[in-house]
């Protein structure tokens, strides 16, 4: 059988390495030249510098979009993560009926963040909204208008959290009963002989073995969340006084309504940077964990 000449095998790879090359590398580069420079209108550059870099750590509002990313991803992720595990052994009983519920609750992970967001919006709204509907009828609220998910600044960042949470619960929960399948059931059987108890077979047999599995999403999902933009976007637009607004939401502000190329590149590259560092160390530890004296 005759091989394939490495120039020929190269060749296969040349459309794709033209696309990252079209698509990827050069905004990267261009982004980052951008940040050392003034961009006006009409698109001429005036090099300034890490004039944009100190303004994005010193004017204040980049901060405050960076602690209300964090606090974003831990609401979010947080609960998506501890919902996500408690279904997946829900699920992993395998009960009669579990296959269709399960399918049922894939449903959310069909529908596009920004579909969602706008279904949330309208679910949210304290006119004719859903949500304050129900609160009011079981009693929690005492009217409809008690809280205004999204025009106060008390609410708005939880409120996409929620809608965040119900559409990636389901992926998380989907990760985990995939690992969980994963498990040699002769483990559990001989543990339930030694007298182990549920709690104790979950924390000492099922956790550790899904421990790489859950890391693995959870470095896929804070990466993700980090970036959220369409949720938020369709919900309030980083309001109200940005009390709502991550570094997704103020980059792209910064870029199309302020018009200040410089300054958004200058805080994507910053952003990029720290996700970048962060998936380093997160997958550094996750594959190649200190061995214990």
């Amino acid at each position: 059988m005759k091989l394939i000449s490495r120039k020929t095998l190269l060749l296969f790879f040349l459309p794709g390495a033209i696309f990252m090359g079209a698509f990827l590398i050069y905004p990267i580069f261009t982004m980052v030249y951008d940040s050392f420079n003034k961009v006006g209108l009409s698109g001429d550059r005036t090099f300034i510098g890490v004039s944009n870099y100190i303004k994005a750590f010193t004017a204040g509002g980049f901060l405050k979009q960076l602690k209300n990313t964090l606090i974003y991803i831990v609401v979010a992720v947080g609960v998506e993560t501890t919902a996500g595990l408690l279904f997946a052994l829900f699920f992993e009983l395998n009960y009669k009926g579990s296959k269709i519920v399960r399918s049922l609750m894939m449903a959310p992970l069909m529908i596009a963040p920004l579909v969602a967001g706008l279904t949330w919006k309208l679910m949210m709204s304290s006119s004719f909204g859903i949500v304050n509907e129900l609160l009011t009828r079981v009693g929690i609220l005492s009217s409809s208008s008690d809280i205004l998910w999204l025009a106060d600044s008390r609410w708005s960042l939880l409120a996409c959290c929620i809608a965040d949470i119900w559409l990636t619960t389901p992926f998380m929960m989907l990760m985990l009963l995939a690992g969980l399948q994963g498990l040699d059931s002769s483990m559990i059987e001989a543990a339930r002989i030694d007298g182990a108890s549920l709690l104790q077979e979950i924390c000492y047999i099922k956790f550790p073995v899904i421990k790489p599995v859950l890391l693995t999403a959870l470095s896929v999902r804070i990466i993700d969340a980090a970036r959220t933009f369409d949720i938020i976007w369709a919900m309030t637009e980083g309001g109200p006084d940005s009390s709502s607004e991550t570094i997704s939401i103020i980059i792209y502000k910064t870029l199309t309504r302020y018009n200040d190329t410089g300054y958004a590149s200058a805080m994507a590259v910053v952003f990029i940077a720290v996700l970048v560092i962060f998936t380093l160390v997160f997958m550094q530890s996750l594959w190649n964990p200190k061995k214990k004296a």
